[in-house]
């Protein structure tokens, strides 16, 4: 009986140090000693476009002459992207974050254009918001949806969307920002298209352009970029989310390293020298959220 026990003891510390093993503990200190930040990106819109340049990628590389080191560019996935963070994956259970398997950490913070929700808290700390953002309903051109016209009450503009979509198709992405739970699509009798998990939110419109579906949510940087890249194939119904906030991902162990982002991004915003990144990438983004830049 002893032995078994002892044998079930040790079974139990052996997975835990196992598991543990790949659990990425790093924070400022460690980072500089190493030489090296490495940054995680997914290719979304002009965050990090996949080609080794974006708004994400030179703000993460003017915090890494901050501190001293070396920029290192890691691509990642929205399926993964956590996981190559904190050493688990995770996706959105309910209102919840549940957490999956156990993986090797490649990165030490996410940044390209990541939307602040409420599961997401649960698995990393956001820095203090990068940029604005919020889901909109675009659609084909040919579309019978309607754009609505402004209210000037957010709410009330959502209803006026959600109550055309009864029978349209609508395409949408899961554990991103375009995952139909987190906005009751399932409330509003549309005929809600999941998309593979391997699509990129980039590739919505081309899919609705497609005819996969008429219509599709895309969040707004992604649209600003669409509607310039399509003059007059496609338009925007309206909003589907409240107003949202992006921000850079961190480990929740990796308290000082957030902190010294948090000081530098304060700095260049105030200076004007994130405005001028911001311009380059997202020059669009003035006309509809002047007041986040200011």
């Amino acid at each position: 009986m002893a032995h078994r026990f002892f044998f079930r003891c040790i079974t139990f510390f052996l997975s835990f140090f196992l598991i543990g093993s790949v659990v990425w503990s790093q924070d400022l200190a460690d980072i500089q000693r190493a030489g090296v930040l490495r940054h995680l990106a997914i290719p979304y819109a002009n965050f990090y476009t996949g080609q080794g340049d974006g708004l994400d990628v030179e703000l993460i590389q003017g915090f890494a002459k901050e501190l001293g080191v070396r920029y290192e560019l890691v691509e990642t996935s929205w399926t993964t992207v956590f996981g190559d963070l904190t050493g688990r994956n995770a996706k959105r259970n309910g209102k919840n974050a549940e957490a999956l398997n156990a993986v090797p950490v490649r990165g030490d913070l996410v940044a390209n254009g990541m939307t602040i929700l409420d599961w997401r808290t649960q698995v990393v700390d956001f820095s203090i918001p990068t940029f604005p953002s919020g889901v909109w309903l675009i659609a084909r051109a040919d579309s019978s949806l309607t754009p609505i016209t402004p209210t000037g009450n957010q709410l009330q503009d959502i209803k006026l969307v959600r109550a055309q979509l009864a029978h349209h198709g609508v395409l949408a992405l899961a554990d991103t920002c375009l995952d139909p739970g987190l906005y009751g699509m399932d409330s509003t009798g549309a005929v809600v298209k999941l998309q593979p998990r391997g699509r990129k939110l980039n590739e919505m419109i081309p899919a609705i352009l497609n005819h996969d579906a008429e219509s599709t949510l895309l969040d707004v940087p992604d649209a600003l970029i669409a509607l310039e890249r399509w003059p007059g194939l496609i338009k925007v119904i309206g909003p589907i989310s409240k107003h949202q906030l992006m921000g850079v991902a961190f480990r929740k162990d990796s308290p000082d390293l957030k902190a010294a982002f948090n000081k530098y991004f304060q700095r260049i915003k105030k200076d004007g020298t994130y405005t001028e990144m911001v311009r380059k990438y997202y020059p669009a983004v003035f006309r509809y959220s002047a007041d986040f830049f200011k």
